[in-house]
């Protein structure tokens, strides 16, 4: 079957660079019925040996050092930004008006006057769009949905979750810089908070619906760090750690974490949702199994039932291998590069797109505000189970 190709730009050749060019790279090979097909067509990077050797390795047809002239081309139709958070704004705008289809790395921006922009301007030039909440589309977490969504856990009481690491104990670490981006306000906007917390978020909201308000703390340990670039020691203005509890929409609480304070963890990323007829748990270090708790079943047996989604009913697994063989991280970007290329064919969105992450920009904001004024912060959330 002869393929429509999808020439894709991509902004940025770091570690996210790597994770959706993965994602191109091996999405016609699994899922063959698509319509689509992308075509690696240009790479962008300031550095140009850092870039050239990028495209060599992944297969780029070629590459540029300007993203300006990356998005003029005509031979690209979909610009994905891999940058740090500070050129989100900028180069998905212009992506935009230039009638490109744009996939951002998350979070959406900085700020949400930054996301308001941004969403104005796909939704003004009515181009396709979506951001890598790449999470949701990892088998477990999918089944985790539609159990949801079933009501099988009936009434909702409590959603917990956490995101936990430790790189960043080290109080000569600098910040600022291509390798410290993520430790300078400048360019990242927020620490924990719009780096792991995000995600945290966005599968709370997706699996659980809106939430209304929150109060939050967050936590500087080192309060001053030698930046990269200019050589002298500055304040440290991101967040090390937060903690914050809230109330959905669908009247349950919630308890969120994150730090890079963890001693021991790299990345625990785990979500737990208590309900009137049952449970759910998942843990990313055991990304393929999901914990299930059914308060019908018969009292003798009654207990937590460990799923294995592995089996070729359940989300994604058929264009996988045969069941009991697992799959990785990396498969959530193959997943949702097969999810944005059937939405190009379909013409429905690709969730969570620009305006689904706008709304996890909004509780973000609502907590760095709750942290710094002390008090209980609404979000002004308008979710519909996106």
């Amino acid at each position: 079957m002869s393929k429509k190709e999808l020439r894709i730009g991509l902004i940025g050749c770091g570690f996210m660079g790597r994770t959706h060019s993965n994602g191109y790279k091996r999405v016609s090979n699994f899922f063959p019925d698509l319509e689509y097909k992308p075509v690696l067509k240009a790479v962008c990077s300031r550095s140009e040996d850092k870039v050239k050797a990028f495209a060599e390795q992944w297969g780029y047809e070629s590459y540029e050092t300007d993203w300006k002239k990356l998005i003029a081309r005509e031979d690209i139709d979909a610009v994905d930004i891999c940058t740090p958070n500070n050129m989100h704004m900028e180069i998905a705008i212009a992506a935009a008006a230039a009638g490109k289809m744009v996939l951002c790395e998350k979070p959406l921006s900085r700020t949400l006057e930054e996301g308001e922009k941004m969403v104005a301007a796909v939704e003004a030039n009515q181009v396709k769009n979506t951001i890598w909440y790449n999470y949701r589309r990892l088998p477990a977490v999918t089944l985790a949905k539609q159990i949801v969504d079933s009501g099988k856990l009936g009434k909702i009481f409590h959603y917990r979750t956490n995101f936990l690491q430790d790189w960043t104990i080290n109080e000569n670490l600098p910040q600022g810089g291509a390798a410290f981006w993520r430790m300078d306000a400048e360019a990242a906007g927020s620490g924990v908070t719009g780096d792991l917390l995000a995600h945290c978020i966005d599968l709370a909201m997706w699996l659980n619906g809106g939430i209304k308000d929150v109060s939050a703390m967050t936590e500087i340990f080192v309060k001053q760090r030698m930046h990269e670039e200019t050589g002298k020691m500055e304040d440290v203005k991101i967040d090390d750690a937060c903690l914050f509890h809230c109330h959905f929409d669908n009247g349950s609480l919630g308890l969120f974490e994150s730090t890079r304070y963890a001693r021991g963890h790299k990345a625990l990323f785990t979500f737990e949702i208590n309900g009137e007829k049952g449970s759910l748990k998942w843990d990313l270090h055991d990304l393929n199994r999901l914990e299930y708790f059914n308060n019908s079943d018969e009292g003798i047996v009654k207990g937590w039932r460990s799923i294995h989604v592995t089996d070729g009913d359940q989300p994604y697994m058929d264009k996988w291998w045969v069941p009991g063989l697992s799959i990785g991280y990396e498969h959530s970007f193959v997943h949702q590069v097969a999810d944005f290329l059937q939405s190009v064919e379909n013409g429905e969105e690709c969730h969570p797109t620009f305006r689904d992450a706008l709304e996890t920009q909004k509780v973000c904001e609502a907590v760095i505000n709750s942290a710094k004024n002390r008090k209980w912060e609404d979000t002004d959330v308008d979710w519909k189970n996106k």
